[in-house]
């Protein structure tokens, strides 16, 4: 953790993540994974650029959009998809799916489709941790629209006010669903800025750039992890795909071509293939070594067994009367 950040362990994370999401996109049409999904296509650099700075036992925390923080964390590919296929092994035991996303041995604690939900959950990680001397650091990733929730502002404030070690990763698409930024927001005004409010530090950079996110990352952590209270980062990216599903959505006129298109030319991958690495022989490795794991996770997932409908009120929070 920290120094210049690890370029080709960064390729390598990004491209897994692309890889995994399209097989999932690909795929989806089928009909045997039946729980909505959200892909991360085009955002990679921010999960793999932030978690490679965790140690294994701090906590991340995520929203509906989560695979690539999952595995950017180290969760397990195989219980992913087996939850995405509702079976028995999946990482929900079936039960929750692609937006219930689970790997306490990563330090992948939750995910959950509820605008903004995980956040107060990981600022209530954190004061855990600091009760109890752990030394562990809270991450939480949201997107823009959630810094619109009551929710956000309530833990903003509260982490602030107890110097909680938790760090705030806004991944700012633009999109709340289909509703564009300067609808929804004063114009002129970044993510970031809202931390001010709160006395807190934050910093805000190109999301696109694995190399900026690393950089940022590494600041806000060495904060976060020096008892400096909490930080708030803000990085500009954009899906390629859908709010929700595996296609593209050009044709509903919320954003234009032209717009898709040229967020596509600024592709985290590529740029980071252009800068840096790898070689063309060191890459149709890794292509072969991410296909293989794909295939083969995919393979386990669908072999796997369906929760026994005699069993499927287990693991789930009883309701109150």
């Amino acid at each position: 953790m920290g120094g210049p950040a690890p370029l080709p362990d960064l390729f390598a994370s990004m491209l897994r993540i692309r890889r995994i999401e399209e097989a999932i996109a690909k795929r989806y049409p089928e009909g045997e994974m039946r729980c909505p999904v959200h892909f991360c296509i085009g955002q990679e650099a921010v999960p793999a650029a932030i978690c490679a700075q965790l140690a294994r036992t701090d906590r991340v925390f995520s929203g509906h959009r989560s695979h690539g923080h999952y595995l950017a964390k180290g969760g397990d590919l195989r219980a992913m998809l087996a939850e995405l296929y509702g079976r028995e092994t999946g990482c929900a035991r079936g039960r929750g799916g692609s937006q219930h996303l689970i790997d306490l041995e990563a330090g992948f604690v939750a995910s959950a489709p509820i605008l903004a939900g995980t956040i107060p959950i990981a600022v209530g990680a954190a004061l855990s941790a600091t009760w109890r001397k752990s030394g562990s650091v809270s991450v939480v990733f949201f997107g823009d629209g959630a810094t619109e929730e009551g929710a956000f502002h309530e833990s903003m404030n509260f982490a602030a006010a107890r110097r909680l070690p938790v760090l705030f990763v806004c991944e700012n698409n633009a999109y709340s669903v289909h509703s564009a930024m300067e609808g929804r927001q004063p114009a002129g005004r970044r993510i970031a800025d809202m931390a001010k409010a709160y006395a807190m530090a934050s910093a805000h950079a190109d999301g696109n750039d694995a190399a900026a996110v690393w950089n940022a990352g590494a600041i806000a952590l060495d904060h976060v992890r020096k008892g400096n209270g909490p930080y708030l980062l803000e990085f500009d990216t954009y899906r390629w795909l859908e709010h929700c599903g595996p296609n593209p959505d050009d044709a509903l006129g919320y954003r234009t071509p032209a717009e898709i298109d040229a967020w596509r030319r600024r592709c985290p991958i590529e740029k980071l293939r252009r800068d840096s690495v790898p070689g063309a022989a060191e890459e149709r490795a890794l292509e072969a070594r991410i296909a293989a794991e794909i295939d083969a996770a995919f393979a386990a997932a669908r072999a796997a067994p369906f929760p026994d409908p005699r069993d499927l009120g287990a693991f789930v929070h009883p309701a109150r009367s």
